[in-house]
C-alpha cells in the first residue's frame, strides 16, 4: 500500500521482474480490505496512508493474519520502527531505499513470494522464476543473475518491444555507473547460451530502431 504513484510504480516493477504477482492500494481501507480477502504470500504499507494509517493497518491485520508484512516508511526515527514493529511488522524499512533491497521480500516468506508464478514457456525455450533455472530444448543453460532477470523481464512479456532505456532502467535501477552498452552485451552474452545461432536468433530479437523482445 503505496500513495505515491511513482513510488508505487517502482516496487512493482522490481517485484514483478522478481517473478512475483502484485496489486497495489492508494487507501489504507482498500489495502486493509484487499489484504484480508486476497490470497497474498506478503503485504508492503507505508504509514501514511489516507483513510487509515499503517500503523492501524498492521494492527488490524495482525489480529487475523500471521502472514509476513513489511512496512516501507519515509519515518526514520527509532520509536516508529518500535511501534510498527510491535504492532506485528516483520520489518521495517526506510525511504529512500535502494530497488535491491526489496529483496528483503525473500527472507519475510521464506522464498514463498514465487509461489504464484508459473514457469514461463515459449516454443522450446523455458524459465522458472523460482528455481532460477533456464531450459532450452531441455538442455539447462547457466545465466549470470542480470542475464536471468533481463532474460524474465522479455519473456514474462512476450512480443513487448523494451528499448535499451528501459531495460536498463528496470534491471539496474539506480545503478547510473553502467550505461546502455551493458544492455548490449547481456543481450550478446544471452543470445550465446539460448540461440542455435546468435547471429540468426529465434528468440531474442533485435527490433531496429526500437529495442530487443523475446518473439512468441
Amino acid at each position: 500500500m503505496e500513495d505515491d504513484p511513482s513510488l508505487s510504480a517502482l516496487v512493482c516493477d522490481y517485484l514483478a521482474i522478481a517473478g512475483c504477482q502484485v496489486d497495489t492500494a492508494a487507501d489504507g481501507i482498500l489495502g486493509l480490505e484487499k489484504a484480508l480477502v486476497g490470497a497474498f504470500d506478503l503485504m508492503i504499507l507505508d504509514i501514511m496512508l489516507p483513510g487509515l494509517d499503517g500503523f492501524e493497518i498492521s494492527r488490524r491485520f495482525r489480529a487475523v493474519s500471521d502472514k509476513p508484512l513489511l512496512i516501507l516508511s519515509a519515518r526514520r526515527e527509532d520509536i516508529d520502527k518500535i511501534r510498527g514493529l510491535g504492532l506485528g511488522a516483520d520489518d521495517y524499512m526506510t525511504k529512500p531505499f535502494s530497488p535491491g533491497e526489496l529483496a528483503r521480500y525473500e527472507r519475510l516468506t521464506g522464498g514463498r513470494a514465487d509461489a504464484l508464478v508459473r514457469s514461463i514457456e515459449i516454443r522450446s525455450l523455458s524459465l522458472d522464476p523460482e528455481a532460477r533455472k533456464v531450459r532450452v530444448s531441455g538442455r539447462e543453460v547457466d545465466l549470470a543473475p542480470k542475464e536471468f532477470e533481463l532474460l524474465r523481464l522479455l519473456m514474462r512479456n512476450p512480443d513487448k518491444v523494451f528499448s535499451k532505456e528501459e531495460i536498463f532502467d528496470r534491471i539496474w535501477g539506480e545503478d547510473r555507473y553502467g550505461d546502455l552498452s551493458t544492455v548490449t552485451v547481456h543481450v550478446r552474452k544471452i543470445r550465446e547460451k539460448i540461440e542455435v545461432n546468435p547471429s540468426e536468433p529465434e528468440y531474442l530479437e533485435t527490433v531496429w530502431g526500437m529495442g530487443y523482445r523475446v518473439r512468441v
